[in-house]
């Protein structure tokens, strides 16, 4: 397959926040990578303020992350063992977030239309049972949206 230049505007950033606020998750994803064997994975997330993202990390060392945030506003969630919150801060777009590997964090959306870039190691690998945080209620749990409640609550007093 030949690889072609592309050009991802504010047309596709609206389509894509369109495709999330439709999605039962609130969220959604567009791989730029080819595949879940792809040693560089590039991707934006748009997320709509009611969605939850359980505190997770990435155990493997070559699992950093970073993000640039695109729109919206959101919340960055770094925890400890013990799930006591050790730091948090709203960005607003332009923000670069950088998370080391094996680092307890979660994302919230302080608004919808929140759309980020995102860029790790590859190949994709779901998360271990190690790696989703038992401190914090899974995804889909009825107790789920009020911890997320909780967590935006880190962010009231900003504006």
């Amino acid at each position: 397959m030949t690889q072609q230049i592309r050009i991802l505007n504010q047309t596709f950033l609206d389509r894509l926040s369109a495709e999330a606020a439709a999605t039962a998750r609130r969220r959604k994803n567009f791989n730029l990578h080819e595949g879940d064997n792809a040693v560089c994975h590039r991707f934006f997330n748009a997320l709509y303020a009611d969605t939850y993202v359980q505190p997770h990390r990435h155990a493997d060392p070559a699992k950093a992350e970073s993000i640039v945030l695109l729109r919206g506003r959101m919340g960055v969630i770094e925890f400890d063992d013990q799930g006591e919150v050790i730091f948090s801060a709203a960005v607003k777009p332009g923000a670069v977030v950088d998370v080391p590997a094996n680092t307890w964090h979660t994302w919230v959306a302080l608004e919808d239309d929140t759309i980020f870039f995102e860029a790790k190691a590859g190949p994709y690998l779901p998360l271990t049972p190690a790696e989703k945080a038992p401190f914090a209620p899974p995804e889909g749990d009825p107790r789920a949206p009020e911890y997320l409640v909780r967590l935006k609550s880190l962010f009231t007093a900003i504006t």
